[in-house]
């Protein structure tokens, strides 16, 4: 599934192999910019102008818009929190503003039942992902990048309902901007990619240790995801960046990937069902006559190509 942001639309694909194919599109308020799978059949967009959580089933190829839920923000983004027995949580976070919005709705009971909580958590609190643990947060929670306050919250599982705290803050006296955050697979570490300054950042989340990761140029840093611990793959303009981290924050070698936009989104899995994992990126702009989204087929690290300075 996919988003097109200059349509205005909701793009429903289906990849077989390694080919994809149109199945349905339905237009949305300007401008969709996150949607996810909720159940099998479910999806949810995060809608701009619409102040919206957009409800879709997935029916014989085809999406029926079920419900549209206001919020009262303009959502940048929608994670789903919890599913169970037909009820969901979701947690819907604005492009600016310090107002989070907590969803909590059955598609079996009226609209009118649906349980809305804002809650204030710092300025733009961005791409909101699930952490196994954290200093202070044995039990983990919900961290968020705070684009306009040089930070980063979690909102704590045994509090999750409660105001976000302060998990990191960027170490430097100039102002910097961490966009995009994402846990180790084992949780070991929350890599920070970091908009500005020419290089990045990730916390020992045991001992709360924070280490620079240099860059491979003086670009923005717009998205991350992490493989393994020690290896990483960041979002930069038109391209992808693989680094292998050392146990101190060095890194040990990098190379690179070309990719057809502005990655804002990074995903791995088993798109053509090799065994191998992929990497979905989802290019908030792509170029001309291109898709929204690719697939760079793996093994990524043994494709991707030597970087030099």
């Amino acid at each position: 599934m996919a988003v097109e942001h200059e349509k205005s639309t909701l793009v429903l694909y289906e990849i077989s192999g390694r080919h994809a194919r149109l199945l349905d599109r339905q237009p949305l308020a300007y401008h969709p910019d996150s949607a996810i799978w909720i159940a099998d059949d479910l999806v949810v967009a995060a809608v701009e102008n619409s102040f919206s959580l957009d409800v879709f089933r997935v029916t014989q190829g085809r999406l029926q818009l079920l419900r549209q839920i206001p919020i009262g923000i303009s959502p940048r983004d929608v994670v789903l929190v919890d599913a169970s027995q037909g009820r969901f949580r979701l947690l819907a976070t604005p492009y600016s503003g310090k107002d989070v919005v907590w969803v909590d709705f059955m598609l079996d009971e009226p609209e009118s039942a649906t349980r809305l909580e804002r809650v204030k958590w710092c300025e733009a609190p961005w791409h909101p992902v699930r952490v196994q643990r954290a200093p202070g947060a044995s039990a983990g929670g919900i961290v968020a990048a705070c684009l306009d306050e040089q930070r980063v919250v979690i909102a704590r599982s045994d509090k999750l309902l409660g105001p976000a705290v302060n998990l990191l803050t960027v170490p430097v006296t100039t102002r910097v901007i961490p966009r995009h955050t994402r846990p180790s697979p084992s949780g070991r570490w929350l890599y920070v990619a970091v908009e500005t300054g020419g290089r990045n950042l990730r916390m020992n989340m045991d001992s709360g240790e924070l280490q620079w990761i240099a860059a491979p140029q003086e670009v923005g840093t717009v998205s991350v995801l992490p493989l393994s611990d020690d290896l990483v793959v960041w979002g930069v303009d038109s391209r992808v960046y693989l680094q292998r981290i050392g146990e101190q924050g060095d890194v040990l070698e990098t190379r690179w990937l070309p990719v057809d936009g502005f990655p804002t989104a990074l995903q791995l899995i088993d798109a053509d069902a090799d065994g191998v994992r992929d990497l979905v990126v989802y290019n908030s702009a792509a170029l001309p006559k291109k898709m929204g989204i690719e697939i760079l087929y793996g093994p990524l690290w043994e494709q991707a190509r030597p970087y030099t300075q």
